[in-house]
């Protein structure tokens, strides 16, 4: 990982208490797999930065897209900057989606809430490998729901809403209960306990997930953000070791 002060070039309100936040800056050359984050820190933090999954980013421009939930100071303080701000800024970290797809493959992509913008990027790369995506996007209501168009593109896509405002009512795993046929992988992003239910529910096929967790120092070196797992550690830190792991080193509880 690396500090870079990057600059705000977009700032834009998607849906309720969600930004997309766009930054230019040479960090995006070191980006290696979908699903890594950044660290940031903002006018607000002393001590501890905000991790913020990459949603998507461009080489040729150097820019990484950010979405985020406004869900406490931090986040709040992050909401008002500009184009032309700079951001304090570490990062790319972390592990992130292994991008296994052939032609043909049936991939089925699972997001929740803010668990949604790490599988963008994602979508790209496996559709460009010629995966056939069925991809399930759960949000509290049509007013929390974004990206919806964007990953059209990519495959079918099919929104779970928990008051029925938009799409189907119910979560994820109602979704999946409602699909035909069988999948050769999946890709899930979202709260533990939904993490949880997609994995019981997909049973022994092959799947990846990634954890969303506050994180301290964000390099392994606090141990802050442990996961249980299955190896002679006892334990993954979720900052270096994931967020994204496959579906059966880690324990969810």
């Amino acid at each position: 990982m690396i500090r870079e002060d990057l600059t705000v070039v977009d700032h834009t309100l998607v849906a309720e208490d969600t930004y997309q936040l766009i930054l230019c800056g040479r960090m995006v050359h070191d980006i290696k797999q979908p699903g890594q984050f950044v660290h940031i820190r903002t006018s607000t933090d002393e001590y501890l930065r905000r991790p913020v999954s990459i949603s998507d980013y461009n080489i040729d421009e150097e820019t990484i897209t950010l979405l985020y939930k406004v869900i406490g100071k931090g986040t709040k303080a992050l909401t008002a900057y500009q184009i032309g701000d700079s951001l304090d800024v570490l990062g790319p970290g972390g592990r992130g989606f292994p991008v296994k797809a052939r032609p043909g493959e049936n991939v089925l992509l699972t997001g929740g809430g803010i668990g949604v913008p790490p599988l963008y990027r994602l979508a790209h790369e496996l559709y460009e490998k010629g995966a056939d995506l069925t991809i399930i996007l759960g949000f509290q209501s049509i007013r929390h729901a974004f990206l919806k168009s964007e990953f059209q593109q990519y495959g079918s896509v099919h929104i779970m809403t928990d008051d029925g405002t938009s799409g189907n009512k119910g979560f994820v795993t109602d979704g999946i209960a409602g699909m035909s046929g069988s999948f050769d992988r999946y890709y899930t992003c979202g709260p533990t306990p939904m993490l949880k239910a997609v994995v019981k529910q997909l049973g022994d096929t092959e799947g990846y997930i990634s954890m969303e967790e506050r994180m301290g120092c964000g390099i392994g070196a606090c141990f802050a953000c442990v996961v249980p797992s299955h190896d002679e550690k006892g334990y993954k830190r979720i900052c270096c070791d994931g967020p994204v792991f496959h579906h059966k080193e880690v324990v969810l509880t």
